[in-house]
């Protein structure tokens, strides 16, 4: 015998299809294609659409574990409105996670809501108390111990001969349902048709602040090449201002042939350290480091002095090689060809990389390549390496990019891949769909109040939350912006504001930027003036009017409150200027309250009212309650009186207002008192 329709046949001797129909699961990526990401300690918030035929009450629970685990963790779902139910859970182990859904007709909460029912229409119950004690056996028989010797009690009260007003009292009682819910009868359940994941990594990978720097630029005196011992001692510097990611572009050889000379031409003279992505040189490639920066016990001191003053060290990872490159004589299979027989350098057109060849990741002897170039992660893991920002990923293949970074993850669940991809969108999503802890994004591109607002509830509101952790850097050595390169020093401090706030994990590349560098090669160019990509520079740190002690307070103000450490919690207000972007980040418990107001016009005074909804964020309603909010930049105080409130932004001094607000203020004497 067959039962139409979909899902499994029914077979003689089988129970029928379930009643219960479970879809619109969320979250879900691409069927179950691809896992959610999480970082330990976060909540995970289950939602589908669940229902069956007819009027029976359903009980429905997410199901969740480690993978791995045989043993499945239960918590209920709660019906919200319109056949949708919810129910959350929190992972508290890195590693990989998974979850489902199962759900049922809920006989005994049927027959409890039916026997209320007919208790309030005066109608006699006997029949359905008979039946209720029966479902209450049958429970007892599913508990162990004290549990089912209480219910087999109960059981016996229902179906007893005292009068029925006891009986019925005995049946509602609460303490009934409860056991009853602990000893669910699941006859005809269904458990959702797929097993989804979740991706669950350490702290890091949800929040920091990244600083990116150049060690040949690192050396005190002009015209030096810097060293790794030289970076070291700029430690000290990089930790005064808050960081907690030092991430250096690649410290590899570089080549010879083809070198590019200052600002990207293309005759090198000898002195010319070239680019540090052409990588590869008789002195060895991705496994070695450039002799000019020192040796391997250098970077081994580095990387343990940056964790004693509790940063870590990044390195870019970039799989191309210069012509020089061993790969290139080793495993010339490893690179297209030309009809003529010679190596395709990179293009761009109209940009040419002639220094560079990329690889041929589909070559015949792929499967070599792909181990080499894993281990290529794995050796710099060794020397206490965990986070890979990648470059330019969205010109390998995907499927690379799956197979290696769980292979790189099987080995210590704590690395953490950033992927540098500045293309399309979809391209993006499936670069973190695959296994990308964080994503360059298009923050560098949104500088209006619209095209901000847009952007970010995109990244933090839609499916894209679930996969894509945007990594926002203010700028880097390939992009200087447009505003920046005209707005000075009040444009670097909103971009710094914008990044630090509206992202948990957000990044600059300095010393450019705390020095407001912003002199482009030329005219409608993103590329800096004396690029640090050709050529070794020479920066004065200790310029005072660098913007070092207002990235140092912007960061501890991050490092301060809570809510700034995660994105989903991004909330845009309303604010009648333009030229004012108004936003907050609020922990759930309502405990930590950060507001931010941004002028996003460098050259002009800017005020405007901003307006809160009070009830919704738990703060005072009534005629003449005021609330504090302080001012963390400036250190100043206001009183806030109801829904709207004045700010006014002077990018001479500051385009940036960032408020924590305090609790209520009773009275004048309460005003310098805050929580």
């Amino acid at each position: 015998m067959a039962i139409e329709g979909r899902g499994e046949p029914a077979r003689l001797g089988e129970g029928p299809p379930s009643r219960v129909v479970i879809e619109g699961v969320k979250p879900e990526i691409d069927a179950a294609q691809f896992p959610i990401k999480r970082t330990i300690g976060e909540e995970v918030v289950v939602a589908a659409d669940i229902f069956a035929e007819g009027h029976d009450l359903l009980s429905a629970v997410v199901k969740h574990r480690a993978a791995g685990s045989k043993t499945w963790h239960e918590t209920p779902m709660s019906p919200l409105v319109n056949d949708r139910w919810s129910a959350s859970f929190r992972v508290e182990s890195i590693g990989r996670h998974e979850y489902t859904i199962e759900a049922w007709a809920d006989r005994f909460r049927t027959w409890l809501r039916d026997l209320g029912k007919k208790v309030d229409a005066g109608q006699d119950v006997a029949s359905e108390l008979l039946e209720g004690a029966e479902l209450v056996r049958q429970a007892a028989g599913r508990a162990k111990g004290p549990e089912a010797d209480w219910l087999n009690g109960r059981a016996g009260v229902l179906r007893g001969r005292e009068d029925q007003a006891a009986r019925v009292q005995a049946a509602l009682d609460p303490q009934l349902a409860a056991a009853m819910a602990m000893f669910p009868d699941r006859t005809g359940s269904r458990t959702y048709e797929r097993t989804l994941g979740i991706t669950v990594e350490r702290e890091r990978a949800r929040y920091g602040a990244w600083y990116e720097m150049f060690p040949r630029s690192a050396a005190r005196e002009p015209g030096k090449h810097g060293t790794l011992r030289d970076l070291e001692d700029l430690l000290p510097y990089v930790a005064s201002m808050g960081f907690d990611v030092l991430y250096l572009p690649p410290i590899h050889p570089i080549g010879r042939s083809f070198r590019k000379g200052p600002n990207n031409t293309l005759e090198a003279r000898p002195e010319d350290p070239g680019s540090p992505w052409a990588i590869g040189s008789e002195q060895g490639g991705h496994k070695d480091i450039l002799p000019e920066l020192g040796t391997f016990a250098d970077f081994d001191r580095l990387v343990k002095a940056a964790r004693d003053v509790g940063i870590e060290i990044a390195l870019d990872i970039a799989f191309q090689a210069s012509p020089d490159h061993p790969y290139v004589r080793e495993h010339p299979e490893w690179f297209r060809h030309r009809p003529d027989g010679s190596i395709k350098y990179a293009e761009n057109p109209p940009k040419k990389y002639q220094d560079i060849y990329p690889i041929d990741f589909e070559s015949k002897d792929w499967r070599a390549l792909w181990n080499e170039l894993r281990d290529v992660f794995l050796f710099w893991l060794d020397r206490g390496v965990k986070i890979f920002r990648v470059d330019n990923p969205h010109t390998k293949p995907f499927p690379f990019w799956d197979w290696v970074i769980a292979e790189v993850q099987a080995r210590d669940p704590e690395v953490i891949f950033l992927s540098e991809a500045f293309t399309r969108p979809k391209v993006m999503r499936r670069l973190a769909k695959g296994g990308f802890t964080q994503s360059y994004s298009y923050f560098t591109w949104r500088n209006t109040k619209v095209e901000l607002t847009e952007y970010f509830t995109e990244l933090t509101q839609t499916d894209s939350a679930e996969i894509m952790r945007p990594n926002l850097f203010a700028n880097t050595p390939d992009i200087l912006h447009e505003y920046l390169q005209y707005g000075g020093r009040a444009a670097f401090q909103a971009r710094l504001v914008l990044a630090a706030t509206l992202g948990a994990t957000y990044g600059i590349y300095g010393p450019p930027f705390e020095l407001c560098v912003g002199q482009a090669l030329r005219h409608g160019s993103e590329e800096y003036l004396d690029s640090e990509k050709y050529q070794v520079r020479h920066w004065n740190r200790d310029d005072p009017a660098s913007l070092r002690d207002y990235v140092a307070r912007v960061n501890a103000i991050r490092r301060e409150n809570p809510a700034l450490h995660h994105d989903r919690n991004l909330r845009f207000f309303h604010c009648d200027n333009d030229q004012i972007l108004f936003y907050g980040k609020i922990t759930p418990d309502l405990s930590n309250m950060i507001l931010v107001a941004v002028n996003l016009d460098p050259h002009h005074v800017h005020s405007g009212w901003v307006r809160l909804p009070l009830a919704e964020l738990g703060l005072p309603t009534g005629h003449g309650e005021s609330f504090q909010v302080h001012e963390l930049l400036g250190d100043a105080r206001y009183l806030w009186n109801g829904e709207s409130n004045f700010v006014i932004l002077d990018p001479a001094s500051s385009p940036a207002q960032i408020f924590r607000v305090r609790r209520k203020i009773h009275s004048e004497k309460d005003f310098d008192y805050y929580d």
